[in-house]
């Protein structure tokens, strides 16, 4: 299994960090979950990924857990 850094960017104006990360916060708790994403491997390789909200919804709803490829 591989490790990977998953991030988001979305710009928000703000007095300070923590006001930015709350407004972040109020943003993914009041709308749909973003769809662009970079993803960086271990080798510090960095993709940029545009997910599809329908196969992303799809994924989402199934439970990876029980998936050999995790264990």
């Amino acid at each position: 299994m591989h490790k990977f850094t998953v991030t988001t960017r979305q710009i928000i104006e703000a007095d300070t960090a923590e006001e930015a990360a709350l407004l972040m916060y109020q943003e993914l708790n009041n709308r749909p979950a973003p769809l662009k994403f970079a993803v960086t491997d271990e080798n510090e390789a960095t993709t940029d990924l545009t997910l599809n909200r329908q196969a992303a919804d799809a994924f989402a709803t199934e439970d990876h857990t029980a998936d050999p490829g995790n264990w």
